[in-house]
């Protein structure tokens, strides 16, 4: 194969450059490129009649059409669109003369305009833990329907789903309904990896995109996860209320357990982050637990009093959840001073919280944001045919009383 380049002159005549493609044409399997003023004016086989006629003579627009295409590849428009988005019904030699063509010019479908002018509707599914108003998941979904709006063009909507977090059956429950709805794509909280793989391995058969929003399973190969890298989470936690408690004896971690059941593999994932931390820089702290009931608040003092009164001598703690604020009103209600106490999360008790005292530092993990690029990524894979970045873990934002007011404008 040859490839011949010819840069036509300002004050070349039409009849002179004809001449010129004519002569190349005797040429066998060769592709030319005529040029101007470093414009491409033409790009074809010399087997392609359109070098032998005055139309191949003019000068392609800024913008690459469909139309162009199929003039120089000597096709149809749509056997161009059916080439570009991979449909049957071409033959090889048509495919191959179109590809070659979209490969010269470095074609780039307009895949919004695309979507735009499709009338496909996409439903979108969330399932994630049953909630309150003003509780973290409040910010997901805020997140997931701010982005729905944002793409609301191109048809998509959303269902949201939840399940009891301390209840597995629940969960299972959520999941064979979604499954019954038949969605084009699915946003999920993951509980225990067991529970999670029965409900993706039935998106899986139907061929359902799923994201991983806030914890990871990795080997259930989400299309995406949006969320904390928990472990380093946990571990980076560790470090800050070690350098605040001047090398404690003692720390003590709040969990909220139901049955065994945590609730969240991310709280899981922190907890073991923490431990590695502790055991590589301060293994001879001791380390105790205060188990707290997910449902049933009222006996929290009790059981908050009962520990303190036994632990007098603990001075730091920290809990893995987002619900820091049970235990730093706890300390304020009993007037107890100068706990060093880390939390996550920007909910609105919790700051007060910080800013009042009771909670020395908060860990932010962004979750408009995770909940934002979730919708975003299954549109870009499903309407904008794009690529989709895998793990896409969220910052570790550490917040003090002195910073957390910028944080919060910085975020509006």
């Amino acid at each position: 194969m040859s490839i011949l380049i010819i840069n036509n002159q300002p004050k070349q005549s039409t009849r002179v450059r004809a001449q010129r493609y004519e002569y190349f044409c005797n040429y066998k399997n060769c592709y030319i490129f005529a040029m101007k003023k470093n414009k491409l004016l033409l790009c074809s086989n010399t087997n392609n009649q359109l070098l032998r006629t005055k139309q191949a003579m003019d000068e392609l627009p800024e913008r690459i059409r469909i139309k162009d295409i199929a003039r120089l590849a000597d096709v149809s428009v749509g056997t161009v669109d059916r080439v570009i988005h991979g449909r049957s019904g071409v033959s090889e030699k048509s495919k191959k003369r179109v590809e070659e063509i979209l490969e010269q010019l470095n074609y780039q479908p307009n895949m919004y305009a695309s979507a735009l002018a499709s009338n496909k509707k996409y439903l979108f599914v969330s399932l994630l833990p049953q909630h309150v108003e003003g509780e973290y998941w409040t910010a997901v979904e805020k997140g997931i329907t701010d982005a729905v709006a944002a793409f609301s063009d191109f048809n998509i909507s959303i269902k949201m789903c939840y399940y009891d977090a301390y209840d597995y059956t629940s969960f299972t429950s959520a999941g064979n309904a979604i499954i019954a709805e038949h969605p084009d794509g699915v946003i999920v909280s993951p509980t225990i990896p067991q529970i999670t793989r029965n409900f993706t391995d039935h998106l899986n058969e139907f061929s359902i995109p799923y994201i991983f929003i806030d914890s990871n399973i990795p080997d259930l190969h989400p299309l995406a996860f949006y969320g904390q890298n928990s472990e380093r989470s946990g571990y980076f936690a560790a470090k800050m209320l070690m350098l605040m408690s001047d090398k404690a004896d003692e720390i003590v971690i709040f969990r909220q357990i139901k049955e065994g059941i945590i609730g969240s593999n991310q709280q899981e994932n922190r907890d073991k982050g923490f431990r590695i931390y502790m055991k590589e820089h301060f293994p001879s702290c001791r380390i105790t637990e205060l188990n707290l009931h997910p449902k049933y608040p009222i006996e929290d003092e009790q059981l908050l009093d009962a520990y303190f009164a036994e632990h007098p001598e603990v001075t730091c703690g920290i809990t893995f959840n987002s619900k820091v604020h049970i235990i730093g009103e706890y300390l304020e209600k009993r007037g107890i001073k100068d706990f060093n106490l880390v939390g996550y999360d920007l909910l609105k008790r919790n700051v007060t919280c910080l800013k009042n005292g009771s909670v020395s530092m908060l860990i932010a993990q962004q979750p408009e944001i995770q909940g934002y690029n979730s919708i975003k990524a299954l549109c870009d894979q499903l309407i904008f045919k794009k690529e989709i970045n895998c793990i896409n873990y969220m910052p570790i934002d550490l917040l003090t009383v002195e910073t957390v007011d910028f944080y919060l404008d910085f975020q509006k």
